[in-house]
């Protein structure tokens, strides 16, 4: 059998590769954009572009369709006595400005101070990626993950930083380039006790 030979009555010899539909109102609307800033859409390098672009956002924006909370659903309680601060640093994340729909693009550092639950390190990287890719602000964005693990996790503290750049400053208006935004998040004894919140910071490089 060869590449092209497929089972499923589904196969469109226009869509090999099974790429998602992009309704024709949403092409419109890309097109129109085009168009309003100034080139035609109907040019050959654009032709395509309408399509490209819905199936990105559909992509950009992917974490509409779940509940990053499924990521903490698996837990270990057989830890060997542990009792320190979990943490991982420079999460690398992407997201998208709600204002500009520009890019926000950065890093993230999580940690918690666990009770009786810990989780696989990725899964605090889902998590964050599950909240990033949305249309977002970096100060929601950074409540969101701290909410989620404190909820899910049920542990003595979490802290949540973000520093990132975004594409609305660096791209357009102001045009600053090499600024970041430093955004945090402390819950349970991160917040309560100092000297926590002291040692968890200077974990994270601060």
């Amino acid at each position: 059998m060869n590449c092209l030979d497929h089972d499923s009555d589904d196969f469109d010899p226009d869509n090999p590769l099974n790429k998602p539909d992009v309704p024709e109102d949403v092409q419109d609307a890309i097109r129109t954009l085009i168009r309003w800033a100034g080139d035609d859409p109907e040019r050959e390098g654009l032709l395509d572009t309408p399509k490209r672009v819905g199936r990105a956002w559909l992509e950009y924006c992917r974490g509409y369709g779940e509940d990053p909370a499924i990521h903490l659903s698996r837990v270990f309680e057989e830890v060997g006595g542990y009792d320190e601060i979990v943490l991982l640093k420079d999460i690398p994340f992407q997201s998208a400005c709600e204002h500009h729909m520009a890019p926000i693009t950065g890093k993230a550092h999580i940690a918690y101070l666990p009770d009786r639950r810990v989780v696989g390190i990725s899964k605090l990287a889902r998590v964050l990626h599950g909240f990033a890719s949305r249309l977002q602000v970096q100060e929601r964005l950074t409540a969101e993950v701290a909410q989620c693990i404190w909820d899910n996790l049920e542990p003595q503290g979490v802290a949540v930083v973000i520093e990132a750049q975004h594409g609305c400053m660096t791209g357009r208006g102001v045009k600053t380039h090499g600024v970041e935004m430093v955004t945090s998040r402390m819950l349970g004894c991160f917040l309560e006790d100092p000297r926590s919140r002291k040692e968890v910071m200077s974990l994270m490089g601060y």
